[in-house]
């Protein structure tokens, strides 16, 4: 399958935007009051949005991959 070179750089962009935004949600939901009970273990909230961002990381990767892979590709045909 071909790819255009701007759907490469949209996947490849969407790949590193992914990670940037959910590197920062973690963090910040590492942080919240809602995500930790009072005797210090994680709450069902921390749980799910933990599981949440752990997708949204293999997610971004595998298209940020797929993205690169199509960049590179289109730039060793035109050699």
């Amino acid at each position: 399958m071909r790819m255009s070179g701007r759907t490469s750089l949209f996947l490849l962009a969407f790949g590193v935007w992914s990670w940037i935004i959910w590197v920062s949600f973690a963090r910040n939901l590492w942080e919240s009051d809602r995500a930790w009970a009072p005797d210090g273990s994680p709450t069902a909230y921390f749980v799910v949005h933990a599981v949440l961002t752990v997708v949204s990381f293999v997610l971004g990767t595998i298209i940020g991959v797929i993205g690169w892979r199509g960049w590179r590709a289109r730039n060793q045909t035109k050699e």
